[in-house]
C-alpha cells in the first residue's frame, strides 16, 4: 500500500514538473506581412530560428509562432492584433512591418500615409505592452537592393524607417535595424548594384541568404 502511494506521488510530481517545463516556455509571436508569413516555411527565418533553438538544446525554453499575412500594412496588424497575437498570450512580440505601407503606394495605389503610419504603430505597440508582453521592433529592409539609395522607393522607405528608429529610442524598445543591416551587406556583396538576387529574389522577399541574415539578427535580439 505504501509503495503504491509513493508510486502515485512520483507520477504526480513528474506530471507537475512536465507542466512546469511546458508552461515555462517563452512564447514569441512574429507579427508582420508576407515576409513573416513565408518565414515559417522550410528555410524561412522563423524555421531557421526554430532549428537553431533545437540544435542548442533549448526547445523546452522557446515556442515560436508566426502571425504574418501577405499584403498587410500597419493598420491591418492593428485590426487583427487581438485575434492573431494577444489571444496567444505571448511573452514577446516581434513586429516587422512597413514595406507594404510604402511599396503599395506605387503598385496598388494603397499604402499608408506617413502620419497615419506613426499613429497606428504607436497604438499597436501600446496595446501589446499593456498585456505585459515585451516587444522587439524591426525596420523594413529593402524594396530593391541597390545600396546607393537609387531604388525608386528608397526615399520613403528611409523616412518610415527613421520614424521606427526614433520611436524605438524614445520608448526604449529593442530594435533590429534590418534596413541598415541589409544596406551594409549589399555594400560589401553587391558591387554591380543589382536590384535583386543578393538577399531577395524579387527586391523584397527573402532568398536563402536573406533568411539566414534575418534569423541571425533577430536571434541576437531575442536570445
Amino acid at each position: 500500500m505504501r509503495f503504491k502511494i509513493i508510486q502515485y506521488l512520483l507520477i504526480v510530481t513528474s506530471i507537475c514538473l512536465l507542466s512546469f517545463v511546458q508552461d515555462g516556455k517563452k512564447k514569441i509571436v512574429f507579427f508582420g506581412d508576407s515576409i513573416t508569413e513565408m518565414g515559417v516555411k522550410k528555410g524561412g527565418y522563423i524555421d531557421l530560428l526554430n532549428n537553431r533553438i533545437t540544435n542548442n538544446g533549448q526547445a523546452n525554453q522557446y515556442e515560436l509562432l508566426g502571425a504574418g499575412i501577405g499584403g498587410n500594412k500597419i493598420y491591418d496588424l492593428y485590426l487583427r492584433l487581438e485575434k492573431d497575437v494577444l489571444n496567444k498570450n505571448p511573452n514577446l512580440v516581434v513586429v516587422w512591418i512597413g514595406v507594404n505601407d510604402v511599396w503599395h503606394k506605387s503598385t496598388k495605389n494603397t499604402g499608408t500615409d506617413y502620419d497615419k503610419f506613426g499613429l497606428f504603430y504607436d497604438a499597436l505597440i501600446q496595446k501589446i505592452q499593456a498585456t505585459g508582453a515585451k516587444v522587439v521592433l524591426v525596420t523594413p529592409a529593402v524594396i530593391g537592393e541597390r545600396y546607393d539609395h537609387s531604388n525608386p522607393q528608397d526615399g520613403e522607405l528611409n523616412l518610415y524607417t527613421n520614424w521606427i528608429r526614433k520611436y524605438a529610442a524614445q520608448k526604449e524598445i529593442a530594435l533590429v535595424d534590418l534596413r541598415k543591416i541589409f544596406l551594409d551587406y549589399s555594400a560589401k556583396n553587391n558591387p554591380k548594384q543589382l536590384e535583386m538576387g543578393i538577399l531577395t529574389y524579387d527586391r523584397v522577399h527573402l532568398n536563402d541568404t536573406g533568411n539566414q541574415l534575418v534569423a541571425d539578427a533577430i536571434w541576437e535580439a531575442i536570445k
